[in-house]
This record gives structure tokens, C-alpha cells and sequence, in this order.
């Protein structure tokens, strides 16, 4: 199989080793072409083969399907834990016959706890080891409710790095977390207060509703932490955090007082995405861009759910010009925001309006002057009528033009989005009802014009899907410009390496283009805002107005400023009732974990960090500003890497959401759920009854069955073989499954190897070779060298999917496939032979070598499954380690590279191949006689040698005898040539209808003689030896030779087949 090609689990990964008779991949480029053709091959003369079975054989196989018996399948035993928590499970027990994720996950992960496997080893003065450090700040998931199968790919990937970099001997920290998520924790608890008891958060009141908050916070972190475990992450359990913790708390005190008294956070009014639905201002990364194409009808939050709203159009309509007859036409995608216009611009150049300049339009509803202004910036002349309305408190364009020309900024919206007294006519509507009514007045003071379809964009509230409304609020801002360019410069500088490179390019644009943050929300769950306002008596103030607010990092602080700001005046301080924005604490994450603003031994140790993995998706919500604050507060990068991974999508290539029934919790993969379950934990969410009734439509056609118990080591396995670099992974669980299946291999080859070692089988000191390895076991060797060779540098390149491609194809295709099937008749091969004696000792050495060392490499990937194998395994004299996780990872071991050794091995296989394709042709499934023919006295000694392991690996040989050419070719046989070296030929006589043979050789060889005929045309135009590249002309060369030797050698069988018909 093609080392660099994705690895496919199929159901043979389920067969024992003894039934197994696969071929392995080539490593050559020619042998991986090769096998790919010879696969095509086979499966076109096994399928021929068939056919003619059937029509030769109708009547037995109706004999026989008359006496078949049901397929029965294995019931399992269902498992019971009996193991103490905390406790090593009990190895003396013989293995079962079948793997039992169930069965092998129970115990480890509280023993691996219980022992503090898991905490970071440091040297006995506090220092990390001289291997290195490995530090990751897990991503705290959002304590909304369980993970999904998202989350599973972050435990995934990073826990692989992490217990890889562990077994390399480093210093490693996992330091896991929760966050508190204001806005969607919020959320979910208001939805689930108003369903259960019909409460609002207004009912209970701020305290008793944070508290309410707090219980869905302990339910649901505790959820998490065991979810966490199933998926086997190694991370210390004695550092969680969570960002409401005084820890983290006190981080984000400190974080806002320093940077208010540095300006850097200031107070301004300006607009903000608000959202309805929430009652609460989001950041531009929080608002998603619905694109329509025209006329489209939309649902909106909040109104009745039959109740469709027009977008995708332009409104069109005119403001009478003040003491004149004249119109003046404007357009509008939003009519209910004329209600706030204050101005009307037309571009200084348009001749169509020279005779408006300085003149006003008259708001129709409330008689309001409207200045027209002149502004070539905001107006297109050539775009509908030139003029557009300005609605500065509504609009962020119109924002910039009201600041221009100092327009009046007229807030109509309350902030449950009906209108308020600067709205009248229309006071305490709803916007889109006021749509329609404003539509219907103008339409009754004969000002409508028109409506036509429009292409627009949408502003949707990625939390509640509401429809966004630009408002005018006072809030907190921080002035990110200096701190992205730093952020940018760190990767510039390569002090932050960004991959893949698609990320670090979207990293630049974004940076580059930055806007200020808004930080402020309207919530009562999140960081209560360390700013006071300064109520000063008997004086009017503007309480946007930053002059009149301080920060504090207690009350005594905040009064102290307040009395240096005011002195001798008598005021009273009011805190801020917002919350910080999520991501304002999240930005600290981490090093605040590490006891940040203080200097603890942790910070010093651990900071900066190594690598963040995250979503590519988050890469600017939370990235981003971890980098910029992380610089500006620490004076470091808080970590040298960023990986982003991939979007994880269903098969279909849709992103998972709840209403499709397709998002995936990773316990249930792991445990595997019925159908009716899983249309169960739909009604634990908040979802309606429709979105219940569509989600269980698409799980039904997603799993009609269930989710099957895939267990946690495959899930993890899919999960990082699907990891490239890519920007989405459609995941199938049924190619999950099919990696239990690799497990039950890797099961089935363990169980059967130690029952070839035996019980009294203690392994040598150490995995040097003696010298006295046979041909099979340097083939193995070299081949588990440059597994191990592979892994290393993939995990390097975190290139997961070629990590374990390169793991999969050792275990399932070299030592299950070929070696174990190889060494089966020496294991059981009489000892009292002493060469067998020998042999069957050295064949057990390298045995054991690759399942201890391939277990190592598949660890980091399979946690559970390689620890339940690696106690059972016996141990090397002074091997003491109690656990596969401080094991040392395999890496490149220079004496069992052998290209000679693998050079011959493939030789073999072409012949074993070659074999197969014969016996599947003539059809002979038992006492095939094989024979082969060698150019050279080197090449048939090498075969000679391997003679036991061809009979061995082709299924239904009985003998095979090896001789060179010049000797007389038995009559009879059919002939496959490998090479221009080598023949294979069958014993076929008695099996066949010689003249359809002869029919068959003859048309071969014409074939083959038109290839050569061709070749040779090819090769002798002008300049072939220059114009042709040397790679190309080498190529040819060989097959030149080949197609000489095989048109000599169909000549022969011909000749033999005559012979046989005459005789």
C-alpha cells in the first residue's frame, strides 16, 4: 500500500491473522504502481473466475446452499468492571478472543490519574527535563452542555501530540479548562427557566438568576470533564480552570484597569451589532453575513413562527423638498429606518441636484428638516437615483457621513426592538411590523415608488439567528490597532508559526484590517465590569461620556481615583451592570491559568507555551487576541505554534446543527446509541417541536441504525487520519467503525503472538540485532524503522492523516499480513532440531520487538487499546516501567535499515503475486504446483531460500521448485512473467481446455508484440537520448526487456501447449 495514501479500514481488518492473505505494499515507486495494477488484475480474474466457476459448478452450489447453515453471530458477554477505581486492572486473566472496547477502556484512565502519569515530570530542582517542554493550554470548551464530536477531534489531535511528546521523554503539561461562554450559557438557561417554569431572568432577579447559571455550570462541567476522560485526554486534572475562578477572575481585573489607565480601553457611543433576540451588543466576529440573492421571505426570532419578513429588496420613495413641489427619490433595503433619517447626500458633482445644494427635504411622518448634504465618499452617482438617505444612528456607512456633516443622531429603537417616541408614528411596534407600516403610510401620502428586487447582505446573530440592528449605544472599547501590528510582526519575525498556510494568510488580511472592540455585554453572566461612574451631585452628566468613569480593582481603588479625578466634590460610584465579552477573558486564557499578574513558579515554568490547537474558524475570535494581549501584558508570544484544524462535517458535507439531527455527541460513538435514543436526547435540548421533528427525519436517514460501539482508540484514529490540513472533514462513522475493526486486528495478531512466544518466553535485554536475523525478520525490521521513521516526521509536520497511515500500514499490511503469516510453521516447527531451534528463538526476538515498538507507535493514537496490550506483553530484563505512557516512542534505528533486505523481500512478493494471479486465473484452490523459472544462479539461490515462505503466502500452494534458465520448462504450465528475469508457471495440465489456452497465450502475445512494436517506434526517433528526460528512458529500458522476456516466454508456453495437445 502507497505509504503516502490515505489509509482505508475495510471488514478485513477484522479477519485473524491466520486468515489473512494480503499482500503488502511495495515501497518502491515501481512496486506501488505495480501492486495498484495487479490489484485491478486480480479483481478482474477473480471476477472472471467466478463466472466460470458458476457455470461450471450450478448444480453443487445448489446443493450446497441447501445445506447452508445460518450465520450465527458471536454474542459477547456483556462487561462488568470489577476493578476498584483508582486500582490497576487485573492482567493475570487470560485475554478474551475478541477485542471488547468496552472491556479494554474500563480502569486505565483512574490508575493512569491515580498514579499522576499525567502530571508534568520535572527535574529535582523545578526545572523542565533536558529533553524539553511541551506545554498546551487546552481550549476550554463552553459549559452550554455536552461536546460534540468537534471537540472530539481537538482531544484527539492534541492529546496525540501530547502523550507523543511525553513518551520523547519532555516535560509535558495538558492544562485543562471550562469556559463560561456569557452569552450561549445565558442563553440556554433563560430558554430553559422560560420552558420549565415560564420565568424570564427579569422575574428572578440578577442574584438568584447567576445562581441558577452556577447549577447548570456544575451539571454541566462535571459532564465535560467526564465526557473529556472517555476521549482518554491526558491532561493534569489538578490545574482545571475555569474562567469565572479567582484565578482567572482576578486576571481579567487587572487586565481591564491597566489598559483603561493606559487609554488603550476607553468609553465611547458608537454603533454596535445588537442583537434582539440576546438584549445584548456582539462583536463584528459574533455577526454572520447572510448573502440573498433577491426577494427572499425569512423567519425572524421573536415574532409569531408563521410570520414570514420580506428581505432582498429595494424600497424606493420621496422626501418632499422643503417649500417646493419636487421630490427627491431615495432607495432603502430597511423602510422602517426613514423613521430616523436625518440627511440626505447627493455627490457635489451630479448635475441632476446642483439646484438642491444647501436645501432641506421634510420628513413626511414627523416634519423633521432634513439637510441635503454633498458627499462624493458614501454616494454613487450612477446607482438608482444618486441620492441616498441618511440614517446616522442605524446604518454603520451613514454613521461616518453623520460625523462628516454633523448630522443629528436619532436613536428609534428600544432595546427590545420596538419602537420608541422618536419612532410616532409608530411607538411600541416591532421593526418588521413597522416595515409594513411604513410601506402602507407612504403609500397613503403618495410618496411609494417602487419596489424591486436586490441582491443583499443580512446580519445574522450567530447565537440566536436574530436579525441584527445597527444601535447607538455607550460602550467599552479597546483600541486594538497597536497590538495587531505586534501580533502580526510575531509571525512575521517567526516567533508564532501559523499552519497550514491558508490560516496565516487570513491571519494578515484580518489583522491588517482590524476594527476596535467592543467588549461590553449586556448580560448578567460573564465578568461584571471593574468600571465605576462617577455620580457627581446636583450635576447633569452624559454617561457616555469617558471623563466621568474610572476602573477599579476593588471598590477602595475605583474611590480613590474618583477622589484624585473630583476632589472636594461629593459624588457616589456606580459599577458598570455589563459584562466583559467572552473572548476578553478567554484572550487571557493562557497564562492567566498560570497565576497571572502574579509571578508564580507555574508562569515562569510553563509560559510561554507551545502550541494552540483550535478550529480555523476561531482563529480570530480567540487566536487573535490571546496573541495581542498575550504580547502587550507579558511582553511574549503566549505560544510558538498555532494549529488549526479542520471544521468537522457530516458525510454529506453539511455543517452539523442541531435542527438536522446530525450533530454527534463522541460517547455516543464511543458506546455506540440506538436509533430511538438518539431521537431521545433531542427533547433534552431547547429545540421546537418542528426542529425536533426535522432533526429525527435526519437522523433516521443518517443512522437508520444507530450509532455502532466504536470504542474511544477508533474514534480518535478516524479523527486523526482524517487530518491533512484541510479546511473540512466529511465524516463517516462508518469508516469509524471500520478502525475498530483495525483494533480487533490488532487484538487478534497480540493474542495469537503470544501464543507463539508462549508462557516462559522472556524477551532479550535489549532490540539490537544478533546477526543472525533471517531475510524475513531484516525485512520487518527495516520495515518497522521506517514506520517509526515516518510517524516521528508526520507528527513533526502535524500531518496526522500520514502519521497513521504510516502506523496502519506496518500493523495491518507488513507484521500481521506477512511476518506473523510467515513465521507460523517455524513457531511450530520441531525444536529439537537445533537449527529450528534457532530460527524459531530468533524469529520470536524480532516477533516481539515489533509488537512492543509497534505498540509504542500506536499509543499516542490508541491510548486504551495499546495499554491493555503493552501489560500483557512480557518484559525485557530491567524493564520497569509500569506504563506504556512513560515508555520511550520508537525512532530511527539506523541497523535495521536494510534496502538490500527489502530490495529481495519485494522481489519474492512480486513472485508471490504473480503466484496468486495464476491460481486465481486457472482457478486451482488446492496442491498448486508451482514452478520458477530464474535468468541467474543469484536470483534462483534467493528463491530457493524463500521457497517455505512462497508456499507459506500463496494460498493453496503445495510445492514450489526454483530452477534457471536453460533448463527444460515443465509441460503444462501456464506462465506469468515478473520480470525479465524471472517466470512463474502453474501446473495446469488436467485442469484446462488446451486449445482456448493456446487461443489465450496467442492473443498475448500479439498484444504484448504490438506493445513492443510500439515501444520500439517510440525510442528510435531523432534526438530520443537528449530530447527524452533519463528517468523516462530508463523506464523504457525496462520495458523493453520485460516485453522481450515475456514474448519468449508465451513463445515457450505456446510451443509446451502444442506439445501437450499432440502428446
Amino acid at each position: 500500500m502507497d505509504g503516502s495514501k490515505e489509509q482505508t479500514p475495510s471488514s478485513e481488518s477484522s479477519q485473524t491473522p491466520a486468515e489473512t492473505d494480503t499482500t503488502p505494499a511495495s515501497t518502491t515507486a515501481k512496486s506501488k504502481n505495480a501492486d495498484k495494477n495487479e490489484a485491478k488484475r486480480q479483481a478482474k480474474l477473480a471476477k472472471y473466475a467466478a463466472k466460470q466457476a458458476k457455470l461450471n459448478s450450478t448444480e453443487s452450489e445448489k446443493k450446497k446452499e441447501k445445506v447452508k447453515k445460518p450465520k450465527i453471530d458471536k454474542k459477547v458477554d456483556e462487561f462488568i468492571d470489577i476493578t476498584p477505581p483508582g486500582e490497576k486492572k487485573d492482567m493475570s486473566k487470560p485475554m478474551a478472543s475478541a477485542y471488547n472496547p468496552k472491556a479494554v477502556e474500563a480502569a486505565w484512565y483512574a490508575w493512569w490519574e491515580n498514579q499522576g502519569f499525567f502530571k508534568p515530570e520535572l527535574t529535582p530542582d523545578g526545572k523542565p527535563k533536558p529533553e524539553g517542554l511541551f506545554v498546551i493550554p487546552a481550549p476550554p470548551p463552553n459549559v452550554t452542555g455536552s461536546l460534540h464530536i468537534g471537540h472530539g477531534l481537538t482531544v484527539a489531535i492534541q492529546d496525540t501530540l501530547s502523550r507523543w511528546n511525553r513518551m520523547l521523554g519532555k516535560t509535558v503539561l495538558f492544562n485543562p479548562g471550562i469556559d463560561h461562554a456569557g452569552i450561549s450559557t445565558q442563553s440556554v438557561v433563560e430558554k430553559k427557566l422560560w420552558v420549565e417554569k415560564k420565568q424570564t431572568r427579569h422575574d428572578l432577579g440578577r442574584e438568584t438568576f447567576v445562581n441558577e447559571i452556577w447549577k447548570w455550570k456544575n451539571k454541566y462541567g462535571d459532564r465535560i470533564h467526564s465526557q473529556l476522560k472517555r476521549l482518554g485526554g491526558s491532561y493534569d486534572w489538578g490545574r482545571a480552570v475555569f474562567t469565572m475562578d479567582e484565578k482567572p477572575s482576578r486576571a481579567v481585573v487587572e487586565t481591564f484597569c491597566r489598559l483603561q489607565e493606559e487609554g488603550i480601553i476607553y468609553r465611547s457611543t458608537r454603533l454596535i451589532n445588537w442583537c434582539v433576540r440576546l438584549n445584548t451588543s456582539l462583536s463584528n466576529l459574533e455577526v454572520e453575513n447572510k448573502e440573498i440573492s433577491g426577494r427572499t421571505l425569512l423567519s425572524v426570532p421573536g415574532y409569531d413562527q408563521e410570520e414570514k419578513f420580506e428581505f432582498g429588496v429595494l424600497t424606493s420613495f420621496g422626501y418632499p423638498i422643503e417649500n417646493s413641489d419636487e421630490k427627491i427619490i431615495v432607495a432603502t433595503t430597511r423602510p422602517e429606518t426613514m423613521l430616523g433619517d436625518t440627511g440626505i447626500a447627493i455627490h457635489p458633482k451630479d448635475e441632476r441636484y446642483k439646484h438642491l445644494h444647501g436645501k432641506f427635504a421634510v420628513h413626511p411622518f414627523n416634519g423633521r428638516k432634513l439637510p441635503i448634504v454633498l458627499d462624493e465618499i458614501v454616494v454613487d452617482m450612477t446607482f438608482g437615483t444618486g441620492a441616498v438617505k441618511i440614517t446616522p444612528a442605524h446604518d454603520f456607512n451613514d454613521y461616518e457621513v453623520g460625523k462628516r456633516h454633523n448630522l443629528e443622531f436619532i436613536n428609534i429603537l428600544n432595546d427590545d426592538g420596538t419602537l420608541n417616541a422618536k419612532g410616532a408614528p409608530f411607538q411600541g411596534m416591532k421593526r418588521f411590523h413597522v416595515r409594513e407600516a411604513v410601506i402602507n403610510a407612504l403609500k397613503e401620502k403618495g410618496l411609494y415608488v417602487g419596489t424591486i428586487e436586490n441582491p443583499m447582505t443580512v446580519p445574522v446573530c450567530s447565537k440566536s439567528g436574530d436579525i441584527i440592528e445597527p444601535l447607538l449605544k455607550p460602550q467599552w472599547w479597546v483600541n486594538c490597532s497597536d497590538m495587531a501590528k505586534n501580533a502580526m510582526r510575531a509571525v512575521e519575525d517567526g516567533k508564532l508559526r501559523i499552519f497550514p498556510s491558508t490560516s496565516e494568510k487570513e491571519w494578515f488580511r484580518w489583522l491588517d484590517n482590524i476594527q476596535d472592540w467592543c467588549i461590553s455585554r449586556q448580560l448578567w453572566w460573564g465578568h461584571q465590569i471593574p468600571a465605576y461612574f462617577i455620580n457627581i451631585s446636583n450635576q447633569d452628566q452624559d454617561f457616555s461620556d469617558g471623563k466621568y468613569w474610572v476602573s477599579g480593582r476593588n471598590l477602595e481603588e475605583a474611590q480613590e481615583k474618583a477622589n484624585k479625578k473630583f476632589p472636594d466634590v461629593e459624588f457616589t460610584l456606580e459599577r458598570d451592570p455589563d459584562v466583559l465579552d467572552t473572548w476578553f477573558s478567554s484572550g487571557l486564557w493562557p497564562f492567566s491559568i498560570f497565576g497571572w499578574p502574579d509571578k508564580t513558579s507555574d508562569l515562569e515554568t510553563f509560559y510561554p507555551t507551545t502550541i494552540l490547537e483550535t478550529g480555523w474558524d476561531i482563529l480570530f475570535f480567540w487566536v487573535a487576541r490571546m496573541v495581542m494581549l498575550g504580547i502587550k501584558l507579558t511582553g511574549q508570544v503566549p505560544f510558538n505554534e498555532v494549529f488549526c484544524h479542520a471544521m468537522i462535517r457530516d458525510a454529506h458535507g453539511r455543517k452539523m446543527s442541531k435542527s438536522l439531527g446530525n450533530v454527534i455527541d463522541p460517547v455516543d460513538v464511543i458506546q455506540g446509541i440506538s436509533l430511538e435514543e438518539l431521537h431521545a436526547k433531542l427533547h433534552e435540548g431547547n429545540l421546537d417541536i418542528r426542529e425536533i421533528e426535522k432533526a429525527k427525519a435526519g437522523q433516521k436517514a443518517d443512522f437508520p441504525n444507530g450509532i455502532p460501539e466504536c470504542g474511544t482508540d477508533a474514534l480518535r484514529f478516524a479523527l486523526c487520519a482524517y487530518t491533512s490540513g484541510g479546511r473540512d472533514i466529511n465524516l463517516d462513522i462508518l469508516r469509524v467503525e471500520g478502525y475498530r475493526k483495525f483494533c480487533n486486528k490488532l487484538w487478534n495478531a497480540t493474542r495469537f503472538a503470544l501464543m507463539k512466544l508462549g508462557d516462559d518466553f522472556t524477551p532479550r535485554e535489549n532490540a539490537k540485532k544478533t546477526g543472525e536475523e533471517s531475510l524475513a525478520e531484516q525485512w520487518i525490521l527495516h520495515k518497522l524503522n521506517q514506520s517509526a521513521i515516518e510517524t516521528n516526521k508526520s507528527l513533526y509536520e502535524r500531518n496526522f492523516m500520514a502519521a497513521t497511515t504510516a502506523i496502519y500500514n506496518f500493523w495491518l499490511y507488513e507484521l500481521c499480513d506477512v511476518y506473523i503469516e510467515l513465521i507460523k510453521p517455524l513457531t511450530d516447527a520441531d525444536t529439537s532440531i537445533t537449527d529450528n531451534a534457532k530460527r524459531k528463538r530468533s524469529a520470536q526476538d524480532t516477533l516481539y520487538t515489533c509488537l512492543e515498538a509497534g505498540l509504542k507507535l500506536l499509543h499516542p493514537f490508541m491510548p486504551f487499546v495499546t495499554e491493555e496490550l503493552y501489560q500483557r506483553l512480557p518484559r525485557r530484563p530491567a524493564d520497569d516501567i509500569p506504563t506504556i505512557i512513560k515508555a520511550k516512542y520508537p525512532d530511527e534505528e539506523p541497523e535495521y535499515h536494510n534496502l538490500q533486505a527489502e530490495e529481495q523481500f519485494e522481489l519474492i512478493f512480486s513472485v508471490i503475486k504473480a503466484a496468486r494471479s495464476l491460481i486465481v486465473e486457472y482457478n486451482i484452490q488446492s496442491n498448486a504446483s508451482l514452478f520458477i523459472q530464474a535468468a541467474s544462479e543469484k536470483i534462483a539461490s534467493l528463491l530457493t531460500s524463500q521457497e517455505q515462505s512462497i508456499i507459506t503466502l500463496v494460498k493453496g500452494a503445495k510445492s514450489v521448485h526454483v530452477f534457471q534458465k536453460g533448463e527444460a520448462i515443465p509441460t503444462g504450465c501456464a506462465l506469468s512473467t515478473v520480470n525479465d528475469e524471472i517466470n512463474v508457471l502453474l501446473m495446469v495440465k488436467g485442469f484446462i481446455d488446451i486449445d482456448a489456452e493456446i487461443s489465450k497465450f496467442e492473443k498475448k502475445l500479439d498484444k504484448t508484440i504490438q506493445s513492443l512494436t510500439s515501444l520500439q517506434k517510440n525510442i528510435s526517433i531523432p534526438g530520443y537520448e537528449n530530447k527524452v528526460p533519463e528517468d523516462v528512458r530508463e523506464a523504457n529500458d525496462i520495458k523493453l526487456k520485460n516485453y522481450q522476456a515475456e514474448i519468449d516466454a508465451l513463445t515457450h508456453s505456446i510451443q509446451n501447449f502444442l506439445k501437450l495437445k499432440d502428446s
